[in-house]
């Protein structure tokens, strides 16, 4: 989230509320490192959720064989074919 604070030019970190203690500021550092642990303990649970067969298929996805595509870049809805 602190990418999306960053592009709008939002505040660094959400003020707290008035409790009559003074608000701390996070830097843009330390919101780094907290988003950071945050995806890498998803990521985590993601690796316990997930059972060996469904590792491995996420594993090789890349290499599954995909047939070639059927006909050309012409298609029905294009105006007219181009002339030779």
């Amino acid at each position: 989230m602190s990418f999306l604070r960053r592009l709008f030019g939002g505040p660094a970190a959400e003020p707290e509320a008035d409790t009559g203690q003074a608000s701390t500021t996070e830097t843009a550092a330390e919101l780094d490192a907290a988003e950071r642990q945050r995806e890498t303990e998803l990521l985590r649970a993601d690796h316990e959720r997930l059972d060996e067969l469904q590792q491995r298929q996420l594993r090789y996805a890349s290499y599954a064989w995909q047939p070639p595509a059927q006909g050309g870049d012409i298609r029905a809805e294009d105006a007219d074919p181009p002339s030779s």
